[in-house]
């Protein structure tokens, strides 16, 4: 809001309402570029400013949709339940036997970690007093 009010070349006197000035369809740009970049460029960082209009434009219009792609991408994973990055399952064979990984040993880690955090040690969990430890050397 404010990098649009501080860059549109007003065509109207202070009397009259701004959106007086413009008619729809025009060919001439409705702000300044120029005062644009120097504003946009205060407001965040210098070198985050848009240098042509043609990349300003493909911004202001590529943002947005990214944003409804990463909003949709976020809403069914949420929605089915697909958790990409839990790594707590450990690795089964088709016996059912669990094959040790690293994230086996570094979920371990953690229970450990949370345990010595805990207030009272009858929080011990029950996964890592009632098995034996993996065998890192397999």
């Amino acid at each position: 809001g404010s990098l649009v009010t501080s860059s549109l070349i007003r065509e109207t006197t202070e009397n009259e309402s701004a959106n007086a000035g413009y008619r729809f369809g025009q060919e001439e740009e409705t702000y300044n570029i120029v005062a644009a970049h120097g504003y946009f460029g205060r407001l965040i960082f210098q070198y985050a400013s848009f240098n042509n209009s043609r990349s300003l434009h493909f911004f202001l219009a590529a943002w947005p949709v990214i944003g409804i792609w990463f909003t949709a991408l976020g809403l069914s994973t949420m929605a089915f339940n697909l958790n990409g990055l839990n790594f707590n399952q450990s690795v089964v064979d088709s016996q059912g036997r669990v094959l040790n990984t690293w994230a086996d040993i570094i979920n371990r880690a953690n229970l450990g970690m949370e345990v010595m955090h805990e207030r009272n040690a009858h929080n011990f969990p029950l996964d890592l007093a009632s098995i034996e430890a993996p065998s890192i050397n397999a």
